[in-house]
């Protein structure tokens, strides 16, 4: 991440970690839809970043948000699992002629295909670690998978809203 990506990255932080606390906790739609859109913070970093700054910043952010939902690391735990998955999920789904430096993955930058393909995935891990995390010990597995895709759903509509209405195109964050 070059200096002049890590201002607005440090406020994208702060703006993704306060909405999630204070305006985004209590939006469940039919007791299954939970919007858990911090997950984007971390969807939308750089390519380049390194794995282990990466799964730091998580951590941050998962430990913040656990300490506001009272759920002891299930959000840092799941939230670092994605952050460990994802560089190796990049080089998996790389293009033929790579990435451009400093690209932040939005879709507006890699467009509707590349990023239905590079977020669902990573929401749909987080979101299944997320929930059978909190489930553990009650054996139902329906539910979970309910909720999962239910909520997945949900964060990835709300993600791409978000993206258009607050992001440009070819930058970094």
């Amino acid at each position: 991440m070059n200096n002049k990506a890590i201002f607005p990255s440090i406020i994208s932080f702060f703006v993704y970690f306060l909405v999630q606390v204070f305006v985004l906790k209590n939006l469940v739609l039919f007791d299954t839809a939970f919007c858990l859109l911090y997950v984007f913070y971390i969807l939308l970093l750089p390519l380049e970043l390194k794995s282990i700054p990466l799964m730091l910043i998580a951590f941050a952010l998962g430990l913040g948000i656990d300490i506001f939902y009272d759920t002891l690391g299930f959000h840092t735990a799941s939230l670092v699992a994605i952050a460990f998955v994802r560089n190796t999920w990049i080089n998996a789904i790389i293009p033929t002629g790579g990435y451009d430096e400093n690209v932040q993955p939005s879709v507006l930058n890699m467009g509707i295909g590349w990023y239905l393909t590079y977020s669902l995935p990573l929401l749909l891990l987080h979101h299944f670690i997320f929930f059978y995390i909190d489930s553990l010990g009650k054996g139902l597995y329906l539910p979970i998978v309910k909720r999962a895709l239910s909520s997945v759903v949900l964060v990835w509509v709300l993600g791409i809203m978000v993206q258009m209405l607050f992001y440009k195109g070819r930058r970094g964050i």
